[in-house]
């Protein structure tokens, strides 16, 4: 039987290496995307030796004109992509009046522009085929302030306003888009984020003189946690579910 497709960008590592595995390992045929070829290779070296399902493609989503010839290579090579996450994000960190040209337009190509061309481009594949689910990993700071995060948060809301209009003009096509708002997760990028503490202990106790309230759970996720979230959204036991976001944070957003 002919596996179903995924393109999974973001993939050379945390969430995005989380959801590859989840969904490889339930027989998806996963296309791992990422900039850094160098750590893709790796990560996908370390599936495929596990006996799974996955080929890399090194790509800039910032690049409408890459992502297009991506797209095209993947469902060449693997066959119609029906499922799409889009788990690349960064992170520049700085006061909104310190932030620099770059920091804001580095965020937003990969958050936000990133999200646009990937979707764009495999939904266009997708709605004369009338069907395919869209998840994009957002993040909790899309809806609550955050110091420090001005470019990220909006670069997030961004891309969680688009997907879910996306998801509005593609509803006709029985394709589906949704979100997942991760809070703290155990990644790379978690750690990138504080010094003089660890980052799992800060982000449990919060940090009441920036407004940031702990984990009720007491504990960060992981990134099998995010996954599996994703997973859940792009299958059929969430057939009738569109236009959502699904918050994965411990309740560190008190669940509003």
């Amino acid at each position: 039987m002919k596996r179903t497709v995924a393109l999974v960008t973001g993939a050379a590592g945390g969430i995005g290496e989380a959801v590859v595995r989840l969904l490889a390992e339930r027989e998806v045929a996963v296309a791992a995307v990422d900039l850094d070829s160098a750590r893709l290779t790796r990560a996908v070296d370390k599936l495929v030796a596990d006996g799974l399902p996955v080929t890399a493609y090194p790509a800039d989503v910032t690049s409408s004109h890459e992502v297009a010839r991506l797209v095209h290579e993947v469902e060449s090579e693997l066959g119609a992509i029906i499922h799409l996450v889009n788990a690349a994000g960064v992170l520049r960190m700085g006061e909104a009046r310190t932030l620099t040209d770059e920091d804001w337009a580095a965020t937003f190509a990969v958050n936000a522009s990133g999200v646009f061309f990937v979707s764009r481009a495999v939904a266009n594949r997708m709605a004369p085929r009338g069907s395919g689910a869209i998840v994009t990993v957002a993040s909790n700071a899309a809806g609550t302030a955050r110091t420090e995060m001005a470019a990220y948060a909006a670069s997030k809301a961004a891309a969680t306003a688009f997907t879910k209009c996306l998801g509005l003009e593609l509803a006709r096509h029985n394709i589906r888009c949704n979100v997942v708002a991760p809070g703290s997760t155990d990644t790379l990028m978690l750690h990138g984020m504080h010094s003089a503490r660890t980052a799992v202990a800060v982000s449990v106790a919060g940090t009441p003189e920036a407004y940031r309230v702990g984990i009720p759970l007491g504990k960060v996720a992981q990134p099998e946690d995010v996954a599996q979230a994703v997973a859940f959204l792009l299958s059929e036991e969430a057939g009738h579910i569109t236009l959502h976001s699904l918050t994965v944070d411990g309740g560190a957003t008190l669940g509003v």
